[in-house]
């Protein structure tokens, strides 16, 4: 079928809509009509190269909308089903049976290999040439998206705010909620206050948490910060973060929670928490980047665990969070502006050169949800 997708032709290459050509769903396969999709931080690296996706191809991985068409072997949705696009797991391997698909052990191929596992791609351009798909087993700039049935959850409430669900809201609300789990009384530090450490503010409001610490440069971002829950907040451009966090906390903070993917912000995040402390990094660096850390200090009970998606299985996360949104406990609407389908370009560049909205987030669009985070 013929669809509209934003292509991305080589490397640091702009979104150019063009008209393609779009398989029917295989076995094991769902056609969406995609209502909203949001751009993360990882569309844009993976332009760049930062991530190995093969180019020409279709970017996008936050996709919300209504299932067309299924193909043979599908279970769990029906056509009329409005789902989110969850990431792709194999569901054989023992991390997918042990109940962690977000660490798949397929899951570079599935993320970012190009196409289905026998190396076909799903997308063409009008002249017959292959352009990769399956971008987190979605692809999602564009009208349509054929996509592996595991990674849906069908969901409840408006499709158009749903699409960063599947990616940058549930990693930041994830990560507190499923990994650090902060117990009653204890302190979290969020270095990072664009969409993902937002999300995790907003979770950590949910929990036992009672100092909710939000670090970054830019004061409109701290003040939603605090607006969302944070009982403080540090400006890195006034102060050291590390040590305005040991002074709040009147030591190091219980956990600390690195969204913006920058080395040395990730060794303040680090230094932040002390013995039985722990830091969990979800922000995505640039290809090859590495950290150094304090060995004594580590060796001493800190743990440092790295997050993807905010583990766990898509469909409780998500349900849950829009759960907590429908309760008003999980505010993220308030992240969301729109903009339409043929902005992708330009919203794109303009979050390249820094001039993205207020907390950096969700930016929607008529029927496309674009999120800018940190």
């Amino acid at each position: 079928m013929r669809i509209t997708a934003a292509v991305v032709g080589e490397k640091h290459g702009d979104f150019e809509l063009r008209e393609v050509l779009l398989d029917e769903p295989r076995d094991g396969e769902v056609l969406v009509r995609v209502v909203a999709a949001g751009i993360c931080h990882t569309d844009s690296i993976t332009r760049h190269g930062d991530l190995p996706f093969p180019l020409p191809g279709v970017l996008g991985h936050e996709g919300a909308g209504v299932v067309e068409a299924v193909g043979p072997g599908v279970s769990g949705v029906v056509e009329g089903d409005h789902v989110v696009l969850g990431w792709p797991w194999c569901g054989e391997c023992r991390n997918c049976l042990d109940g962690q698909p977000r660490y798949c052990l397929r899951l570079g191929d599935l993320l970012v290999g190009g196409g289905r596992d026998d190396g076909s791609t799903a997308l063409r351009r009008l002249d017959g040439s292959p352009l990769a798909s399956h971008f987190f087993g979605q692809s999602s700039f564009a009208t349509h998206a054929v996509v592996p049935h595991r990674g849906l959850v069908p969901v409840e409430g408006p499709l158009e705010l749903l699409g960063p669900m599947a990616c940058g809201l549930s990693t930041g609300a994830g990560a507190v909620l499923n990994v650090l789990k902060p117990h009653p009384g204890s302190s979290l530090v969020v270095y990072g206050a664009g969409t993902v450490g937002l999300a995790a503010i907003m979770a950590a409001v949910n929990s036992g948490a009672t100092r909710i610490i939000a670090v970054d440069r830019h004061e409109s971002r701290l003040a939603l910060a605090r607006r969302f829950g944070a009982t403080d907040t540090v400006n890195v451009a006034v102060d050291d973060p590390v040590a305005a966090v040991h002074e709040i906390c009147g030591g190091p903070a219980d956990f600390s929670l690195e969204c913006t993917g920058i080395v040395a912000v990730c060794r303040q995040a680090v230094d932040s928490v002390g013995m039985r402390g722990v830091c969990a990094l979800i922000g995505g660096a640039r290809a090859g980047a590495q950290i150094e850390l304090d060995h004594l200090s580590t060796l001493w009970g800190k743990r440092v665990v790295g997050v993807l998606g905010g583990e766990g299985r898509g469909p409780s996360l998500i349900t849950t969070l829009i759960d907590l949104h429908r309760q008003g406990r999980f505010p993220f609407d308030e992240l969301v502006t729109h903009f339409p389908f043929d902005g992708i370009g330009g919203r794109a560049a303009r979050r390249r050169d820094g001039r993205g909205d207020q907390a950096g987030a969700a930016d929607a669009i008529a029927r496309r949800a674009i999120r800018e985070p940190e």
